[in-house]
């Protein structure tokens, strides 16, 4: 039996709330200090997790009681590190193969490379399946919106960072028309070149986001800069926003005032098998997020390595993680937002919403 080990966090105030009900009296600052120094929680065992080869997985979900906000405040070094590689151990000490960073986790420090140097068992970003199947989600919604993928413009916000040029490799493929947005331009005309050599794609660089937005049909923000990119009037009807940056860069205001978008934070994961994961997330049965799916499907394949690891992500990692997915029965089952799964008939929503405007 193949093993493994995740680690996640709370997203908000209302999490620790939902578990310590007496904590949503508290003011949020509050919990959130005093809360930031429990130990590393075993929250719940893993089962059922069976690849279409026949190879089965058992794992563990472990969590530190830490919001993002005190991840991103609080000094990497002194404080959170040492929290990381407790859980870290606590995943060795059950028998488990490999352990995946889940969230702000594998944001902050250096992006899990001091974590693993601390184990004895590998760690994995899960950003190589993440950038996959935020891509396929976004081109899955650019269809059910209405708008064939080989007819589309695409925009990478973001682009010559390091899941930004994976990501634009795997745009340029599908698109008809790809916009590559960052403030360095001469890396953009160097990734240009690299895409239009090598797919049918026509490429355009741009150093501002919202330009580029307005002309795209599918955004995908992977930028590191730290505050909003896009505000409601950057973008087109029935167009999809997937951002995976954090912190992010679409305005809140965008899911309030934009009701004929879609705005993804990437896609949701159907686990073969019968897995049950002891754990609400939100998500239907049976569903994770791609960065948790990762660590499964290295463990089922017995790849028990570093897979994604620092901040460099790789294009070719991209691919063989798709095709490994593919393999043991993985794949894009929908889409979330604020890590909670978004459902067909909000979606179906959005698309008539989008054709009315237009």
């Amino acid at each position: 039996m193949e093993s493994f080990a995740f680690l996640f966090h709370p997203l908000r105030h209302s999490d620790f709330a939902r578990k310590f009900p007496l904590l949503s009296a508290l003011p949020e600052r509050w919990v959130e200090a005093g809360m930031k120094y429990l130990p590393p929680l075993h929250v719940s065992h893993v089962t059922g997790v069976v690849s279409a080869t026949g190879a089965r997985a058992e794992g563990d979900f472990l969590a530190v009681a830490m919001t993002p906000r005190v991840l991103l405040e609080s000094s990497f070094t002194g404080f959170v590190l040492p929290r990381l590689v407790r859980a870290g151990r606590k995943a060795q000490e059950l028998g488990d193969g490999i352990l995946g960073l889940g969230a702000f986790t594998k944001i902050v420090g250096d992006r899990g490379v001091s974590v693993a140097k601390a184990l004895h068992i590998p760690v994995t970003t899960g950003n190589s399946y993440t950038a996959a199947s935020a891509v396929e989600g976004a081109l899955i919604g650019t269809e059910r919106l209405g708008i064939p993928t080989t007819e589309a413009t695409g925009a990478v916000i973001g682009a010559t960072g390091s899941i930004g040029q994976a990501v634009s490799h795997l745009l340029a493929e599908s698109c008809r028309r790809v916009v590559l947005v960052a403030r360095n331009e001469e890396r953009l005309k160097d990734l240009s070149r690299a895409l239009m050599e090598r797919y049918d794609a026509d490429v355009e660089v741009l150093t501002d986001p919202r330009e580029a937005a307005r002309r795209a049909d599918l955004v995908l923000t992977v930028s590191s800069a730290p505050g909003v990119l896009l505000e409601p009037e950057d973008l087109k009807p029935a167009s999809v926003v997937c951002d995976v940056a954090r912190p992010r860069n679409v305005s809140s205001a965008v899911y309030e005032r934009r009701d004929d978008v879609l705005v993804i934070d990437g896609g949701v994961i159907r686990v073969p098998g019968n897995p049950d994961f002891g754990f609400n997330f939100g998500f239907p049965p049976g569903m994770v997020e791609a960065c948790m799916a990762e660590t499964m499907i290295l463990a089922l394949e017995r790849r028990y390595e570093p897979f994604t690891l620092g901040a460099d992500v790789k294009v070719e990692r991209v691919r063989e993680i798709q095709q490994l997915a593919k393999k043991h029965g993985f794949s894009v089952a929908g889409f979330r937002r604020f890590e909670r799964a978004i459902g067909d008939d909000e979606v179906e929503a959005i698309r008539e919403r989008a054709r009315r405007a237009g």
